[in-house]
């Protein structure tokens, strides 16, 4: 028997080739048709969404949802409401050494759905905020390999890879070996790993040479230094070397990680990066980064095709995450959905650089469908302007 219904919408769904006006409809927590519908039984509850957009529930590849067990953390629920995000997937707030309460106390409480990335080093990413910054790989110390392996193996049916933070700032002088640890690791599991890189050391092409088929560098459109751009134009020639051996290129915005001069020569050059997200955390849910579809909003205002956005924020997510049952509106799979509008208006996106583009169109979140149940849309940054 039908639940609800999804009435006459735009149905995008890029990873089944769809983009056409009609009906969605969920049953038991599934979608249970893509297609006119037509009552047989017990009218279900119909939501007429004409006019909008129907796309899968959205997927933030990189966020950091640890709510009140670490200090970088965001809660998820209200970010969902506001942007049709269904599935969170933390990047690296909890390490071996808290793994377990991140689960008891949040993954297994939240409404929408949550996967993570573990952190290589024991605490996690243990002190971020505005006044207290230590970065988790400075310590060698705080990097046991056997821990990571243990606690993983042992939540396996939440954890989707292992995440490092090189750089300068997350790493001091430990340069790439936090990377090799972690792939190390990795290894053992037989899962991907999602690498942070911020300022050298270590340098892009020592961090890029490591990365293997499926692995992703976060932050992949961040500005100078280790901007993966060439000055004068083009794409550095071991990013492509990268991509061509399948590594994953992903946003993580973030409050420090997007820039519009490294994006926009991306784009020149017709490097679309895989996956979109949103790096959300403490420092960047109220600007630049607030939320998913801020990010996929942007792009949309560069001149990216809303198919190519969408399938980076469902399909290519889904396929990073090794998930194919998220990321679409496939009869019999998970009943999860985002209704979107584009909205028209004068609005202002910022980088992280402080700069400041001007477009004519957003994308808000009108509702959302999470395990076949109805979410009413909650009031957003994306419906101001």
């Amino acid at each position: 028997m039908t639940d609800l219904v999804l009435k006459g919408g735009r149905v995008l769904d890029p990873g089944k080739g769809v983009d056409t006006v009609t009906d969605v409809a969920f049953a038991d927590g599934k979608v249970s048709s893509v297609g006119a519908f037509r009552a047989t039984g017990k009218e279900p509850r119909i939501v007429d969404v004409a006019g909008k957009i129907v796309v899968p529930g959205l997927i933030d590849l990189h966020t950091h949802v640890y709510w009140g067990g670490t200090s970088l953390g965001v809660d998820a629920e209200p970010v969902a409401r506001r942007s049709g995000t269904t599935t969170f997937v933390d990047a690296g707030s909890a390490g071996p050494g808290n793994f377990p309460g991140f689960r008891k106390h949040v993954i297994e409480r939240s409404p929408v759905r949550i996967l993570a990335y573990l952190n290589i080093s024991y605490p996690g990413i243990f002190a971020f905020s505005a006044s207290v910054m230590v970065g988790e790989c400075t310590d060698f110390n705080l990097l046991d390999l056997r821990e990571c392996v243990r606690v993983a193996k042992e939540n396996s049916d939440i954890i989707v890879g292992v995440k490092v933070r090189v750089g300068r700032g997350a790493g001091g002088r430990s340069g790439v070996a936090p990377l090799d640890m972690a792939i190390e690791a990795a290894e053992e599991l037989g899962l991907p790993v999602m690498a942070h890189l911020d300022y050298p050391p270590p340098s892009r092409r020592e961090v890029m040479s490591r990365l293997r088929p499926g692995d992703i560098l976060t932050h992949c459109f961040r500005p100078f230094p280790n901007a993966p751009h060439a000055p004068r134009g083009g794409v550095r020639e071991e990013i492509l070397e990268a991509r061509q051996r399948g590594v994953i290129f992903d946003i993580g915005h973030g409050a420090g990680s997007f820039s519009f001069d490294t994006t926009r020569g991306m784009l020149e050059a017709k490097f679309m990066p895989d996956v979109i997200s949103s790096d959300i955390h403490v420092l960047s849910i109220n600007g630049p980064a607030h939320d998913n579809l801020m990010i996929m909003s942007k792009f949309y205002c560069l001149g990216v095709d809303l198919a190519d956005i969408v399938k980076a924020a469902t399909t290519n997510a889904a396929k990073a995450l090794r998930r194919p049952d998220l990321g679409t509106l496939q009869t019999g799979g998970i009943g999860d959905a985002a209704v979107l509008e584009i909205v028209e208006g004068d609005y202002s996106y910022a980088d992280v650089m402080g700069e400041t583009i001007k477009g004519r169109h957003r994308l808000v979140s009108r509702g959302m469908v999470v395990a076949g149940q109805w979410w009413d849309a909650e009031p957003s940054v994306a419906t101001t302007k």
